[in-house]
């Protein structure tokens, strides 16, 4: 699922901890469907998060092949000064969000934390996460304009 052994190994690491730290919650009836859901869901969340910054993909998978065709594996300064910009910017309009989607938006999108841990270190329940992501991308599409970001 994950196509590369080392993150594999990395997402099971993972998995093996949140099943040993859920076995006391857990139900000895459908053991193997429980953590086989646990492992799928560590995977998608690993790869939505890898989703969210394709430009750290690029520098390690294509770094070889951008060598090879006399690509520089340093971006032009004036393209990290952009990006730098475009950072900040973001920062900006996300520091302007309601207090109680600010922390979720921050954890979620910017730290790459995922729901469960989100939810641990705000001490609310994982669907309280989730719901206040939805409405905080809700709360985004009313409130910033294209503008805002250009």
């Amino acid at each position: 699922m994950l196509h590369s052994q080392h993150d594999a190994e990395d997402i099971t690491q993972e998995v093996l901890l949140q099943i040993y730290r859920s076995l006391p919650d857990c139900r000895l009836d459908g053991l193997k469907t429980w953590i086989t859901r646990i492992a799928v869901n560590r995977a998608i969340d690993f790869k939505r998060s890898q989703a969210r910054r394709p430009e750290e993909l690029i520098g390690d998978e294509a770094a070889p092949q951008r060598k090879q065709e006399g690509v520089s594996a340093n971006p032009a300064a004036e393209t990290l000064a952009i990006e730098q910009e475009d950072k900040r910017h973001v920062q900006v309009q996300v520091d302007r969000l309601p207090d109680n989607y600010r922390e979720v938006v921050t954890a979620y999108y910017m730290e790459d934390k995922s729901y469960e841990q989100i939810a641990a270190e705000t001490g609310l329940e994982r669907k309280s996460v989730e719901s206040r992501l939805y409405r905080a991308r809700n709360w985004m599409k009313r409130h910033w304009r294209k503008e805002d970001f250009e």
